[in-house]
């Protein structure tokens, strides 16, 4: 990511030779925007489908030259490559940027890099990242700020593009900005306001290729940090981050925990969050937020969240009120905990989100007795912690996918009094049989837990449609048609 520099201003653009990797969600927009800006660019992507072929007919009618079948080759000439968040590391087209010192960003970088090109002051970002909870984080900052009379948009890895942001005819006063580890890898330059590390835990080690790498590309979001670092004061990791980061002089440490606050730490006192950080005496006071019951859901990994976001907001100057009255109007995203429906006296939950191991860990401790539905593509995931942890919470098992089998085999060893249900089909209509024979397990009071700690490719285009097949199940359940 180093290599010779590359101005932005406006002017600096005309006649650059840049390199687009990928046909995506953020290539084509960014393949957009510098061709608009006057440079030469070339897309490069891997794929060949109709797809592809239709987005490149639609760039080169724009003057856009578009390569595909070949994401591997750099064109000669590049000054720049531009790089979707997605691409590994070690794709060929990078080790040739580096051999020829062309510089390598991603989409978040080319944003924080375009920057009050217009002449307008840009807005400040206040940036969210960790392993789960990402994006409710960043929509319940972006709730709080709203509630603070402040313009602000949440955006980043969440689906608004930070191009359109910065470079949009909206003008902000803030930015709720999601950033994964994949766009903080290409993203060298960004400089947070304040800056959240949520938790850490294994993931996309296949991408970065170790668990250090993974949390050091995490770690980025701190960097150069103006006024906040906060970090999860349960999670050492996230603490030791903070401390290894290089930030502007004067910029605080601020911890969250779900347990009483210490000084300079936002947490939970009964059934209060309250402040211990931004606060006149924080060794002697402590500022009430909101009230757990403000949260919704109210369960644990969620109030940590919305620690998380009023520390965030804390630091940009958000006066308490503005926090809960945010908090309240927050509503999440669907399949993250949604209570579905209420069957026999037994209540049935969409998590289909939690498509990792730590993010269905948190969901299972948030409910007791539990009737579990899980697998999928396992992604390299190992699965005994998470069952040996939430053996004690389980009054049942129904595993469903292509990986089920190493969910299986935890069960049998960390809790073999479980019964477990393993359905050998990976169809679509696999869900409405889990519901059913987890409805069977069930007894009035439990609840079934849709919580796959797996992706769901393998059975379903996306944990989106996962999540609808289980609610239409559970729906027809209540309707006698199950």
């Amino acid at each position: 990511m180093g290599g010779r520099q590359v101005s932005t201003g406006a002017a600096d653009w005309r006649g650059r030779r840049v390199t687009v990797a990928g046909l995506g969600v953020s290539g084509v927009p960014a393949a957009r925007v510098l061709s608009g800006l006057g440079a030469r660019v070339t897309v490069v992507d891997d794929g060949t489908d109709e797809r592809a072929r239709a987005r490149a007919a639609e760039l080169e009618a724009e003057d856009v030259t578009v390569r595909l079948g070949d994401g591997d080759t750099l064109p000669e000439g590049t000054e720049l490559v531009v790089t979707a968040p997605g691409w590994r590391p070690d794709k060929p087209l990078f080790a040739a940027a580096g051999a020829a010192g062309v510089p390598v960003w991603g989409d978040v970088e080319l944003a924080w890099r375009l920057r009050g090109l217009d002449g307008r002051e840009p807005a400040p970002w206040l940036a969210v990242t960790g392993t789960n909870g990402k994006t409710t984080t960043v929509r319940m900052l972006a709730s709080v700020l709203e509630a603070a009379g402040l313009r602000t948009a949440a955006v980043g890895n969440i689906g608004v593009s930070l191009l359109d942001a910065v470079l949009g005819d909206e003008q902000y006063d803030v930015l709720a900005v999601e950033l994964s580890s994949y766009q903080l890898h290409w993203a060298p330059s960004v400089r947070a306001h304040s800056a959240a590390v949520l938790n850490l835990a294994p993931d996309h080690l296949d991408w970065h290729g170790s668990m250090e790498a993974y949390a050091a590309d995490k770690g980025r979001i701190y960097e150069g940090a103006t006024v906040a670092c906060v970090y999860n004061a349960s999670e050492k990791a996230t603490e030791d981050l903070v401390r290894a980061a290089d930030v502007e002089e004067g910029c605080r440490a601020i911890g969250f925990t779900l347990g009483t606050p210490g000084p300079s730490q936002l947490g939970v006192v009964d059934d209060l969050l309250v402040d211990r950080a931004f606060v006149p005496n924080r060794r002697k006071q402590a500022q009430e937020l909101a009230r757990v019951c403000d949260v919704d859901p109210p369960v644990p990994h969620n109030i940590a969240n919305a620690l998380a976001a009023a520390a965030l907001a804390r630091a940009f100057g958000v006066e308490p009120a503005a926090v809960r009255e945010g908090l309240r109007a927050f509503r999440p995203d669907a399949h993250r905990m949604a209570h579905v429906a209420q069957v026999a006296g037994v209540a049935y939950v969409d998590d289909s989100k939690a498509t990792n191991t730590h993010a269905a860990h948190a969901s299972l401790a948030a409910y007791d007795p539990v009737v579990w539905i899980a697998g999928g593509l396992a992604k390299g995931a190992v699965f005994e912690e998470l069952v040996a942890e939430s053996a004690k919470r389980l009054r049942g098992a129904v595993l469903i996918g292509a990986d089920r089998g190493l969910i299986r085999e935890a069960l049998a060893r960390h809790a073999p009094q479980v019964p477990v249900v393993d359905l050998d089909r990976t169809d679509t209509g696999a869900m409405a049989a889990a519901v059913r024979e987890a409805a069977r397990l069930a007894r009035p009071g439990d609840t079934v837990l849709l919580a796959p700690a797996c992706a769901s490719m393998d059975m379903f285009t996306d944990y989106n449609k996962r999540g609808d097949a289980f609610a239409d199940a559970v729906r027809a359940l209540a309707a006698g048609d199950a």
